[in-house]
């Protein structure tokens, strides 16, 4: 007999809205020997039956939903079709943007939950971030070779995240042989990826949308880059005929790699920076030595790991933009960015407005910016939409 979650009463509502998370507090009661990872039967309290789902243990969302198909087994072919439909999905962007790297599959939206997959030409990158997840990591694999069978496959599922699963960090080759770095081309711009270490799965693919539209607004200004990573941003403003682009960040092997994008797109060095340093300091001595620049790009990392985080990220947030906006020339274009989910878009806006004002600038919000559409979000799962962004005119 299957292993079964019951539900307390009225808690049964999210999952009839097909939201695919089911916390610790909604369970009533559970049957059946239980080990973390296994694919259990959830029903309500009146015994009716709802989904069949992933059981976490240790987590607070104690089970994740795969299917809301009482007929549906999960095995090799699920994971197969969830697979093949994801990329389906994808073949007209992939088409029209002529990308070589891409999201595959983004999770609970895909539905496969804690499960992201990247494409890098030739390198599949996973991350396995739950219970459910980890337990079927053999037949996700198996899945990928049906799908990509001249593809190598790396696991980085070294996020502090699978902790709350009772999970260790991996990052393992799962098969195939796995370069050093591979280029992807996106948009006619070559980017240098590192799957073994580069951040995320290797690299920032949800931005790609933006940085074509941030390089629209770069035609003869001099632009600033902050938190540039591997400076694919500057790449594009490069690209688009910027005058000169000053790449900021703290690490120097990023900026060493952001030179190579440059050269790898034939771009001209002599139009760019690169600098190491604190990007929050730098912004402080810009507005000391009365620096200017045409447009400026704010990209920071995640700044909120949790709710109690909220407030001193706010502050993080109206810091960098309310000094960017001080060395803007008057007309100057700020791209700014929040990568925090747990950011709400609304209070995001608001940040920038305060920001504004204690710079004593005024601010037009030009366009309102998201996640690259190889990024989906699925209508039930709001929690899937993530990165926001403002193309902001700064007079």
């Amino acid at each position: 007999m299957s292993s079964t979650l019951i539900l307390h009463p009225e808690r049964e509502k999210s999952l009839l809205r097909r939201h695919p998370w089911i916390f610790a507090s909604a369970i009533k009661s559970q049957k059946g020997r239980m080990r973390s990872g296994d694919t259990v039967e959830v029903l309500s309290h009146d015994g009716k039956w709802l989904a069949r789902a992933a059981w976490s243990a240790q987590s607070q969302i104690q089970a994740r939903v795969w299917t809301f198909d009482q007929n549906e087994v999960v095995d090799n072919g699920f994971f197969l079709r969830r697979i093949q439909t994801a990329l389906q999905g994808r073949q007209e962007l992939i088409a029209r943007q002529g990308l070589t790297g891409y999201r595959l599959v983004a999770a609970e939206s895909d539905g496969l939950p804690g499960v992201t997959i990247d494409k890098y030409d030739n390198v599949l990158v996973c991350q396995l971030l739950s219970a459910g997840a980890d337990k079927h990591r053999d037949k996700i694999v198996w899945a990928l070779k049906k799908c990509f069978p001249d593809c190598a496959i790396l696991e980085r599922s070294d996020v502090a995240v699978r902790q709350k699963e009772g999970l260790e960090s991996l990052v393992q080759v799962l098969h195939g042989e796995v370069p050093e770095e591979v280029i992807i081309e996106e948009n006619g711009v070559k980017i240098l990826v590192n799957p073994m270490t580069g951040h995320k799965t290797g690299f920032y693919l949800d931005q790609r949308d933006n940085r074509a539209i941030a390089g629209r607004y770069a035609e003869n200004k001099e632009v600033l880059n902050c938190f540039c990573y591997t400076g694919t941003f500057g790449s594009y403003a490069l690209a688009s005929g910027a005058k000169h682009v000053t790449n900021l960040d703290v690490s120097e092997p990023a900026l060493a790699i952001a030179k190579r994008n440059v050269e790898i797109n034939g771009l001209d060095l002599s139009r760019c920076d690169f600098v190491q340093v604190d990007v929050f300091q730098a912004l402080r001595d810009y507005v000391q030595e009365g620096r200017q620049f045409d447009q400026i790009i704010l990209d920071p990392p995640k700044f909120v790991d949790n709710k109690a985080t909220l407030n001193r990220a706010c502050r993080g947030y109206k810091d960098i933009n309310l000094h960017a906006m001080q060395i803007l020339r008057p007309g100057g274009i700020l791209c700014t960015f929040s990568c925090s989910g747990l950011m709400p878009t609304d209070l995001f806006h608001k940040v920038v407005a305060d920001a504004a004002l204690d710079a004593g600038r005024q601010v037009q919000f030009l366009e309102r910016l998201g996640q690259a559409s190889d990024h989906p979000v699925a209508s039930s799962y709001p929690e899937g939409f993530y990165l926001k962004g403002l193309v902001c005119r700064v007079l």
